[in-house]
């Protein structure tokens, strides 16, 4: 593979700075801004609108720049721990860089916040965070995890991003070649795997009739507790101080509106909070299970209503079923994927005529985009804050709070 020097330029939205070389844009992988490099080309097609490279020589070094945490994700290593190098202040300022060029660029406007370490991080360095991991078993049954952007597998040494229940779990036992690997630590501690979905016990298939296929979660805020059921496999935040800060967050954001509309509502994290504070909740999710699971979080709050279904579709139907309506005063809360919420399903909950819109947001691109669009439709941004919640990776949560013009 051939070899460049590069001077390194600012961070950008997916774990890479941008560089030039010749009047073409690099993507460069392990590196920081400022920082000169000799990188290697990945991806250098004659008629690609840009490259990709990593830094595998660091000529120049960012004040920033650590000695890796995690060395098997450095160049040609497994993906997921992209910023290892970065000490955890320069990762919120590469952070809070992505944020604010993300809300300038598209939403015309400043991004209100800052970047938030998560309370614990501190303490462990950014390490022993991930309450869920996922791997591929190689040919021998390790685990093993995909390169950047590549389909071949690189066996696993280590999982320093995960809770150490998690990473002896991964790293202790052996899969099927090729299978898909899940494991889960909830709030009591105890790993529990999934390989292509199934539950795994002592190294092979539990083929017990009364498996258990969910895990019960705890969550304490401000001295509240909630207690949640959810399906082994399915949707949680990942950091273990994530269902807190995000709880809280939402809970203040909503403030004294009496009820709320929760969409991509998943098990309930949300709506669970909300109901436990005395307001009428309806809970959206598509995923069948989750919703299952919501029920049940939520059977004992006569005022909370769940529905299984496209967020988008659901909305549609309820604008003419007076039962769902909860009133101008009302707030919606949302947590989507990764693509964000989109134009149309946008103008189905600015037909919902809330007070304010509580967006909780795992991509600063799709949050930008859509603060523009909600900003067409009349809803101004009243305030935002970011979570780093994913150290190592470039992944980063946010929440915004927008009210009715």
């Amino acid at each position: 593979m051939s070899t460049i020097r590069l001077t390194i330029g600012s961070p950008a939205h997916g774990g890479h700075c941008v560089a030039r070389h010749d009047g073409r844009v690099i993507f460069v992988r392990h590196t920081l801004p400022g920082e000169v490099v000799e990188a290697e080309l990945t991806e250098s097609a004659d008629d690609a609108t840009f490259w990709r490279a990593d830094a595998v020589e660091i000529l120049e070094a960012s004040p920033d720049r650590v000695a890796s945490v995690w060395a098997e994700a450095g160049p040609g290593g497994v993906g997921g721990g992209e910023l290892a190098h970065v000490s955890l202040e320069g990762q919120r300022a590469w952070k809070f860089a992505v944020v604010k060029e993300s809300f300038e660029r598209f939403a015309n406007q400043d991004f209100p916040g800052v970047v938030s370490a998560a309370p614990s991080d501190a303490e462990r360095g950014g390490l022993g965070w991930r309450t869920r991991v996922g791997a591929i078993g190689d040919v021998e049954g390790r685990a093993a995890m995909h390169p950047f952007r590549s389909k071949s597998i690189a066996t696993l040494t280590a999982m320093p991003l995960a809770v150490p229940a998690a990473e002896e779990a991964l790293l202790n036992q052996r899969f099927p070649g090729g299978s898909k690997i899940q494991v889960v630590v909830p709030a009591d501690g105890e790993a529990r795997t999934l390989v292509d979905g199934v539950r795994w016990n002592g190294g092979r298939r539990d083929k017990r009739d009364n498996a258990p296929a969910s895990v019960n979660e705890r969550v304490t805020v401000d001295g509240q507790t909630y207690e949640y059921r959810v399906a082994t496999g399915g949707f949680w935040q990942v950091h273990t101080d994530a269902p807190e800060t995000m709880i809280r967050e939402v809970l203040r954001r909503v403030g004294d509106a009496p009820a709320a509309w929760d969409l991509y509502a998943g098990a309930g994290l949300f709506s669970l909070a909300l109901a436990t504070a005395g307001k009428r909740v309806i809970s959206v999710e598509e995923d069948e299970t989750a919703s299952k699971n919501a029920r049940r979080n939520l059977h004992s709050f006569e005022g909370a209503t769940v529905l299984n279904g496209d967020v988008r579709k659901t909305l549609s139907a309820s604008l003419t079923d007076p039962a769902l309506a909860l009133g101008d005063d009302a707030a919606v809360v949302l947590d989507p994927p990764r693509s964000g919420a989109g134009k149309a399903t946008i103008e189905r909950i600015v037909d919902l005529n809330a007070a304010r819109i509580v967006y909780v947001a795992c991509d600063p691109v799709a949050l930008a985009r859509d603060t523009a669009l909600l900003a067409e439709r009349g809803y101004v941004l009243a305030g935002a804050e970011a979570f780093d919640l994913f150290p190592m990776t470039h992944h980063i949560e946010a929440i915004a709070t927008f009210e009715r013009s």
